[in-house]
């Protein structure tokens, strides 16, 4: 198209005239030429007064286009006449050509009737059998219509939901829009969705009934896989026993291995039950599940149907949550872990096998839900128990729930750190327990060794804690060296044992012997030590029970370290570093007690005897050969406590006893010479003395068979302080106590104080009333000077 502007035209003045008339018309007619607005001119020239001289120059525009005009006229004019001519002379060929038509016409027309009366009846013939096919076609098409539909009838009365879809979808897609009845179709439109919509009803009534028995099914399966992991921890166990008992025995028979290796293979198989495709599970049946799955696929509403699975899943674990305050939990945790347990594990199958029904990180988020509610739930039911047995049985359901759960994927590591956090209140309920069998137990002692008539006893209560003394097993009926109180308090001590490894052991901590060791030491330190000591001190009245609490103190220590060693192989400890890190014995204020009283006791009847000494002439003519009579009567005494204690005291205990009782013996003898009661004594009744002491020394010696090498001298060992002061007295230069190194080898045990008293006290003699005045040129006894100057140092020290 062209530009509806013209280009703009110059207009040149004819003449040159420069005037303003010139000009404005100039203007004028360029801004007509240019197809421009005259608006500004005509308002110009009104303005100005001068409308008649616009007037002018458009009437003298006109007047110069009407020559051009002409000229145009003219020259189209001349084209049209020429045209005309042109048409003229063709007319008469038109005409000759249109006769010549007309002729062919109809000639044409005579010889075409008869062919075209031929074909008006082959086309009506083909259109009757074109109607007649498409019949034949729409019966067929109808025909298998009625088949499909005949099917899918049969395929819903057998519930077979998803070959139902399947004809259905087929009517759609292959029949529906083919089939020439509109009735049909009609109905076929209207029905279709109603089977839809059917079986969509009917698969989620199912689908809601499996999820009811899902949740039974749920919890016998918790408890069977639980049982399962229970039987394979029991064969652990049993197999550990065994390796124990080898250990011990330092030697592994061919029927122990032979053992071993049939538990690895029972274990492998009951492993096995549940399994990939949960064989041996009784009712574990997610058909129902799958086929819901199936038929929303099938039916496009695969995400719609995951939705409402998770959801309604998420809704039974909040529910299983629920724990019921009208059961002590005690009676209902097993129900309520195995519930949990049972549905992690269809959970499981699900993901595996259910083909994208639910993801890993949905199955993720329901056992981060799943955990944070158990170990609310175990926080709260274990801050209120307070028995130790109760939360030990919990935590053993838990721990299995562990195990059974981290065999299918699932995290447990914030479950065991509850157990783990509550470790300490464990131990405390447990210690708190033990404290009162404990004091049940000792209340119940009778001070009296134990009879035991059968070997079966003899195994229970000596064996079985490894307190025997000799591995040949003694005649019975057998009389024990202890009383009844030492097998209760280790049975107590040995199940404090048993119970603490029970609680550490799967409980997420590999190495936990160091823990169970200070609970162990607590128990045997605070709680054992403690209640054998009150008892030591509150109910012992005689040398017979103190000798029997002393004797089971002996056994006791024998007994602790059997407990350790206990400890450690219940941990997976090796013994040889129990015996490298060996620890004191924990009962020491119990045996210190125990042979303090025994000591105090024997101390008191010694000093009854002792009270004879008061009967000693000190002033005598001549020595007694045969020693005083108040240490006869002693050694008799101890004679008698020997051979009883023998029986049942350990040798160790027995010196240490008789070594208390011979330093008692030795501190009475220097009270008597230092005492008030003595106001005079001679070198006889100090040789008398000096025959007590060896007769004593000969009694130690006596006891060499009973004792191991050295301990007759620490017996002797005793008496040193009254042994020296004798032997001092006895001296000739008693003035060489004064000589710090004859001293320090000699005299180490004497009191300068009680030397200088003694040695007042002796009298030679010679020194008899009247027994000088015969004799007072004669010369000075040197043992008198020495004795003097010995007084006399004595004195000026202090």
């Amino acid at each position: 198209m062209l530009s509806s502007k013209p280009p703009r035209r110059k207009v040149v003045p004819a003449n040159g005239d420069d005037s303003a008339d010139k000009l404005d018309q100039l203007l004028l007619s360029s801004a007509i030429c240019n197809n421009e607005d005259l608006g500004p001119f005509i308002r110009k020239a009104f303005v100005s007064g001068k409308p008649e001289t616009l007037h002018h120059h458009l009437r003298h525009f006109a007047r110069s286009k009407e020559s051009e005009i002409e000229e145009v006229c003219k020259a189209h004019y001349q084209d049209f006449i020429l045209a005309v001519d042109d048409l003229r002379s063709l007319l008469s060929d038109v005409d000759s050509l249109k006769s010549s038509l007309s002729d062919s016409n109809s000639k044409l027309q005579s010889v075409a009737r008869p062919l075209l009366s031929s074909l008006d009846a082959f086309v009506e013939t083909r259109n009757v059998s074109k109607n007649v096919n498409l019949a034949i076609d729409s019966v067929r098409t109808c025909v298998k219509l009625m088949e499909v539909c005949s099917r899918a009838n049969r395929h819903l009365a057998d519930d077979n939901f998803y070959m139902v879809l399947k004809c259905v979808d087929a009517i759609e897609g292959e029949y529906l829009d083919k089939t020439a009845s509109s009735t049909l179709r009609r109905m076929l439109e209207k029905k279709i969705p109603e089977i839809r919509s059917y079986i969509e009803r009917k698969v989620n009534k199912e689908f809601g009934d499996w999820l009811v028995e899902i949740r039974v099914v749920s919890r016998n399966l918790g408890q069977l896989a639980i049982g399962l992991a229970s039987s394979a921890r029991q064969r652990e166990e049993d197999l550990r026993i065994k390796q124990r008992q080898a250990e011990e025995q330092s030697r592994l028979s061919v029927r122990d291995c032979i053992y071993a290796l049939e538990g690895e293979d029972e274990d492998g198989v009951v492993a096995g039950g549940i399994g990939e495709d949960g064989g041996g599970l009784a009712g574990f049946d997610l058909t129902p599940l799958y086929r819901a799955y199936h038929i929303h696929q099938t039916l496009g509403l695969e995400d719609r149907f995951k939705q409402y699975y998770f959801e309604n899943r998420k809704l039974q674990l909040t529910s299983d949550f629920q724990v019921s305050s009208m059961t002590p939990f005690l009676e209902s945790h097993q129900t309520f872990f195995a519930q949990i347990a049972g549905f992690f594990v269809v959970e499981d199958r699900v993901l595996r096998t259910g083909g994208g029904l639910i993801s890993k990180m949905e199955v993720e988020n329901l056992w981060e839900i799943a955990v944070s509610k158990m170990c609310s739930v175990l926080e709260d039911q274990f801050s209120r128990m307070q028995t130790a047995n109760h939360l030990l049985l919990i935590k053993d359901y838990v721990s299995l729930l562990g195990v059974t759960l981290r065999r299918y994927g699932y995290p447990i590591d914030a479950l065991l750190d509850v157990l783990s956090k509550h470790r300490d209140k464990y131990h405390e309920l447990l210690l708190s327990d033990c404290r009162k069998q404990i004091a049940e137990a000792v209340a119940a002692d009778k001070f009296e060794q134990m009879l035991m008539k059968k070997e079966y006893e003899y195994s229970m209560n000596v064996l079985s804690f490894q307190i025997q003394t000799s591995d040949i097993i003694p005649a019975f009926p057998y009389l024990a060296p202890f009383s009844s109180t030492v097998p209760d308090c280790c049975r107590i001590v040995r199940s404090f044992i048993e119970d603490s490894v029970s609680f550490m052991s799967y409980g997420g901590q590999l190495e936990f012997y160091e823990v169970v060791k200070k609970y162990l030491d607590r128990l045997l330190s605070e709680v054992l030590d403690e209640a054998l000591a009150k008892l030591i001190n509150t109910s012992i009245n005689g040398v017979s029970q103190a000798m029997q609490m002393a004797a089971n103190m002996a056994v006791l220590e024998r007994a602790c370290d059997f407990f350790f060693r206990h400890a450690a192989q219940l941990s997976g400890v090796p013994l040889r570093m129990v015996e490298r890190s060996r620890r004191q014995f924990p009962l020491r204020k119990a045996r210190d007690a125990a042979e303090d009283m025994l000591s105090g006791l024997l101390k008191a009847k010694v000093d009854g005897f002792m009270t004879l000494i008061e009967n000693v002439n000190w002033m005598c003519d001549e020595a007694p050969q045969s020693g005083n009579e108040y240490v006869n009567e002693v050694i008799i005494y101890l004679e008698i406590l020997v051979s009883t204690a023998q029986q049942i005291l350990p040798s160790q205990v027995l010196k240490r006893v008789l070594q208390e009782v011979f330093a008692h013996i030795s501190e009475k003898i220097v009270g008597t010479l230092v005492s008030d009661s003595v106001k005079r004594f001679n070198v006889n009744a100090i040789t008398g003395m000096e025959v007590d002491i060896r007769l004593l020394e000969s009694f130690a010696d006596n006891q060499a068979s009973l004792f191991s090498d050295g301990d007759v001298d620490v017996l002797k060992a005793s008496l040193t302080s009254s042994k020296q002061l004798i032997n001092l007295l006895l001296s000739n230069h008693p003035e060489n106590f004064l000589n710090p190194v004859i001293r320090e080898r000699s005299y180490n045990t004497l009191d300068h104080k009680k030397v200088m008293i003694v040695s007042e006290k002796l009298r030679d003699p010679s020194d008899r009333l009247f027994g000088t005045f015969g004799s007072r040129v004669a010369r000075q006894n040197p043992k008198k000077k020495s004795l003097d100057t010995l007084i006399k140092r004595l004195k000026d020290v202090s």
